[in-house]
């Protein structure tokens, strides 16, 4: 379990995290969203331990990621959005790197190579982007750690390989993995990502499950507007607008209405949703 206490990180005078409080528990995918700016890449690097919590506390199994022991380090991952090129085969960094993590497995990095059809004996600089980046998310899920941290996984990624991609973490990822993957492209993972976290500037808005979110917000597509509606959104055919399930109707969560809803109503949000208050 990740447990996330009072957290707080600055850049000089410029605070990004402040008093950030959650706890994200085993054998889920959560998605990380918020605008440009609130810290996503941030919190990731601060629980991968690349960097030290300046307040608060930041404990993965009890472990303080800064401490950077040998047994923390082998049992999470962090992929960040820029990849870095290799004059090394795909196949041959693989096998390098991953002698770090006790539980990889180079049958399953070439097997996921497949499914995201790119070609493991090819040399990394001489790769297309999204073929770098396909290589990356193969060698991250073959590490079979305990904690996968995801930064915008899908950027530089065609419609093709987004779809192998959901397909790639359906798969291949453990039932007790925990998965934190930030992203901006909300519909390339829309059904893949529960929980879903909000991420405000210094705040945590939102920290809940698909099913708690639509037992208490319902996401109507019809084409006459709601006065009431937390948000709405015209659609060819109709609108798309959230309101407040006063009736335990079920629905089909849309992410972009449930983030453009969220950031409108920040107060009620979190009150509804009982999110600590930074």
């Amino acid at each position: 379990m990740i447990k996330i206490n009072g957290l707080g990180f600055s850049y000089g005078s410029n605070v990004v995290l402040k008093d950030i409080s959650m706890e994200l528990q085993e054998g889920r995918i959560y998605g990380l969203l918020g605008e440009n700016g609130v810290g996503k890449t941030t919190l990731l690097t601060l629980l991968a331990g690349l960097k030290e919590p300046q307040a608060g506390s930041i404990q993965v199994d009890g472990r303080k990621p800064f401490d950077r022991t040998p047994s923390f380090l082998s049992g999470i991952y962090y992929l960040s959005d820029e990849v870095p090129s290799s004059r090394m085969r795909a196949n041959d960094y693989a096998a390098d790197r991953g002698q770090f993590w006790i539980n990889f497995d180079m049958d399953k990095f070439r097997e996921i190579m497949e499914v995201l059809e790119t070609d493991g004996t090819m040399r990394m600089n001489e790769m297309s982007y999204g073929q770098l980046k396909k290589s990356y998310i193969s060698f991250a899920l073959a590490c079979n750690t305990r904690y996968l941290l995801m930064d915008e996984p899908t950027n530089g990624l065609d419609i093709p390989s987004k779809s192998q991609f959901r397909k790639a973490i359906a798969r291949y990822t453990s039932e007790d993995s925990t998965l934190l993957i930030s992203t901006h492209q909300v519909r390339d993972l829309e059904a893949v990502i529960d929980p879903i976290i909000i991420l405000d500037r210094k705040d945590v808005l939102l920290n809940a499950s698909i099913d708690e979110i639509t037992e208490k917000l319902y996401f109507d597509y019809s084409t006459v507007l709601d006065p009431e509606a937390l948000y709405s959104e015209l659609i060819p055919g109709g609108c798309i607008q959230v309101t407040v399930n006063r009736t335990g109707q079920e629905s089909k969560v849309n992410i972009e209405a449930l983030f453009n809803a969220v950031h409108m109503h920040k107060d009620m949000i979190k009150k509804m949703f009982n999110t600590k208050k930074s």
